[in-house]
């Protein structure tokens, strides 16, 4: 036995495991295993295979770059989470069926076989073979298990998403290329797991940390942004990304992944939060947690932990916050949620669980946020791990206006409990609708259960109460289509019984969507006398050679009207924010959809605004289609003008598969366009 070898090579079987385990999407000349679900390997042998009780196998695995953890795998299970083998020989194999505890530690593992004596001998040990072990959420012993199978063909193999953004009464869909399945994506997610600090300090017990779901998405809910650690992105709301990416440019996950390992783990400019919730989406389902992507509207950042959003203003209505740090209330803003079992904590919080990936708070010193179950936000129960009160005031935050006087003494115009959390959103399992989860997240706004939820979280109720003064104020305007004039009609009610002069202010400023001033765009001031129970309406034109200059790149105008009357020192304040409606491309394939053969996508953009545009640039992503690419505009394109463009690709993978496309120019942005095509594969049998 000893002077020739036994075993003459090992056959990984991945076609056929990868189907059984659902990873031959990613790949099928490597081995991708779900744990807790068993796994064959074939062992071919120069002869007979050998039988006990003569000799004994015995497989090795080692987990980690430098095979940090070391596990022996005997042949019968000896105990819960064990690995374990069987056996079977053939005429000239032995197929071995290798069976993984639920709770194992997910990443690389290396396999080699040892052929032993009887007396425990190594007598052949075969060349370590490497493979994937994932999270498997079709395993119940798994803590990520998801019972339903419409919800995990969403939340797990789904490449394509949406990303709610706009403002919480005009709701839009940014389509999203999660492509968590496209080549080398699965390399990458575990890259990212080993260039966390704690892999890099302590390998070893971050390898063994990597049984547990709340570990691993904790870490990478700290890995997707770059502020601690070789982390992926590197947040920018500055409005200047001469030196990057414009994070409205990206139309999909899978060129950040790439340009963060091509460059060494070097961070990637530039994201914001839906940029963020849409990498970490593509890696948590990677490596097998269900997830999905969420956006609250009217979103608040407190960043004194008080559940009030202070808003100082001076008596001519300015902001003189100072800058810095303050509270904000957010137009919208977007985070992930996973689905796992929470072991770590008392009964009832498993599920859905909360994970922020944009960095704004410090967690623990790193900035991170969950997961926090989404039950423990909804019924106020902060002192829950992870950062439920930061979660909790994002969405039930009461809002304070506050006029500070030239003596320094403050007086609050206004709360509102109504304006935070609104809208709460995730695509839907059952196609491209919105699903609304506002109800996941908290009791109807202004219900008993509500007040008394918030006052079990902040330990107090403000007493102040929404205006009631004879004069109100509403704010409604015309569709804003960005490049047009539009009208903004502000309208004063007289509640009361006795005519009332008073002094009316309306402002418009470019904002970005996380509430950041860009500048005035308009003012207008006027002195009124409101008949009793009568209207006053004023109407503000904005002009777009006006607000053009000074518009985001997310194309949102806010207006602000506040009225103070003559004889009295209360002020009347009300806000609405503007989302500026965009054009959208135009997209038309021609050619077979067929794996491996060409088709052509014909991109159609006309110019909206007044002005030309120039530097155009188109750029075209597909998971399972074709990688991003970029496409130049052949010109600078005119006010009106329609501009076509053409790119060809050859489809990688069969199925339902969506192409999206991004234009951006110098006077415009974040132009959107989406395809979807169904992939056959090829017609004729292949010869293998």
């Amino acid at each position: 036995m000893a002077d020739h070898s036994v075993f003459t090579g090992v056959d990984l079987c991945c076609q056929v495991n990868n189907h059984a385990h659902r990873t031959e999407e990613i790949d099928t000349e490597r081995l991708l295993a779900r744990r807790g679900q068993p796994f064959s390997i074939a062992l071919q042998c120069s002869g007979a295979p050998p039988q006990n009780p003569d000799y004994q196998l015995t497989l090795v695995l080692r987990l980690g770059n430098q095979g940090e953890v070391t596990v022996k795998v005997s042949e019968h299970k000896k105990g819960p989470g064990q690995w374990w083998f069987s056996q079977q020989a053939a005429q000239s194999e032995l197929l071995l069926t290798l069976h993984s505890p639920a709770d194992a530690p997910v990443g690389k593992y290396s396999l080699a076989v040892l052929l032993l004596s009887s007396d425990g001998r190594i007598l052949e040990e075969t060349v370590p073979e490497s493979f994937y072990l994932l999270f498997n959420p079709w395993c119940k012993a798994d803590v990520v298990h998801l019972p339903d199978e419409v919800l995990l063909q969403e939340y797990v193999l789904n490449e394509n998403g949406i990303l709610y953004q706009g403002a919480w009464d005009a709701i839009t869909a940014l389509p999203w290329n999660f492509g968590q399945f496209e080549k080398d994506i699965v390399d990458i997610c575990f890259e990212i797991l080993d260039n966390s600090p704690t892999a890099l300090k302590n390998p070893e017990m971050d390898i063994q940390n990597r049984a547990s779901a709340v570990y691993v998405s904790r870490t990478l809910s700290a890995m997707v942004n770059s502020n601690d650690d070789r982390g992926v992105l590197s947040g920018n709301w500055s409005g200047n990304y001469s030196d990057g990416v414009a994070p409205t440019r990206w139309t999909g996950s899978v060129p950040i992944l790439r340009r963060w390992s091509e460059g060494g783990a070097q961070r990637v400019r530039y994201g914001q939060c839906w940029v963020f919730a849409g990498v970490a989406c593509t890696v948590l389902r990677c490596l097998g947690i269900p997830t999905r992507c969420i956006t609250n509207y009217s979103s608040a950042h407190d960043t004194d932990g008080n559940l009030m959003i202070d808003y100082l203003l001076d008596e001519n209505m300015e902001d003189i916050s100072n800058g810095g740090r303050k509270d904000m209330i957010w137009n919208y803003h977007c985070w992930v949620e996973s689905w796992m079992a929470r072991e770590d904590l008392p009964d009832g919080y498993d599920g859905w669980q909360a994970l922020d990936p944009t960095p704004q708070e410090r967690s623990d010193g790193v900035y991170c946020c969950g997961p926090c179950p989404v039950r423990a936000i909804r019924d106020g129960e902060v002192g829950v791990k992870y950062d439920a009160p930061f979660i909790f005031a994002e969405v039930n935050a009461d809002m304070a206006f506050w006029v500070v006087h030239p003596d320094g003494e403050r007086t609050q115009v206004s709360v509102n409990q109504r304006t935070v959390g609104r809208n709460i959103s995730t695509k839907s399992v059952y196609g491209d609708d919105r699903e609304d989860i506002t109800a996941h997240y908290k009791y109807p706004e202004g219900s008993a259960k509500e007040r008394e939820v918030f006052e079990k979280a902040g330990r107090r109720v403000s007493q102040a109460t929404e205006s009631q003064s004879q004069l109100q104020l509403a704010i409604k305007h015309a569709q804003a289509v960005h490049g047009t004039d539009f009208d903004v009609i502000v309208e004063v009610h007289n509640m009361g019984s006795e005519d009332t002069r008073a002094h009316l202010t309306v402002t418009s400023n470019a904002i970005t969507y996380n509430s950041l001033h860009r500048g005035e765009c308009q003012k207008k001031t006027a002195r009124l006398t409101v008949p009793a129970q009568k209207a006053h309406k004023e109407v503000m034109r904005l002009r777009y050679d006006r607000y053009g200059a000074c518009v985001s790149e997310h194309h949102m105008i806010r207006v602000t009207a506040f009225i103070k009357m003559n004889d009295q020192s209360d002020v009347i304040l009300e806000e609405v924010n503007i989302p500026l409606r965009m054009p959208r491309l135009h997209i038309k394939v021609t050619g077979e959809a067929v794996i491996s053969q060409k088709v052509t996508a014909i991109i159609t953009f006309t110019n909206p605004l007044p002005v030309t545009l120039k530097d155009g640039v188109f750029t075209v992503e597909g998971a399972g289609l074709t990688a991003a690419t970029e496409v130049n505009a052949p010109k600078a394109i005119e006010p009106g003008e329609e501009v076509t463009v053409k790119f060809s690709f050859k489809p990688k993978r069969h199925g339902l598969r969506k192409l999206l496309v991004d234009f951006d120019s110098d006077r415009l942005r974040d132009v959107k366009g989406e395809t979807t095509l169904m992939i056959r594969r090829q017609k004729y049998n292949r010869t293998q």
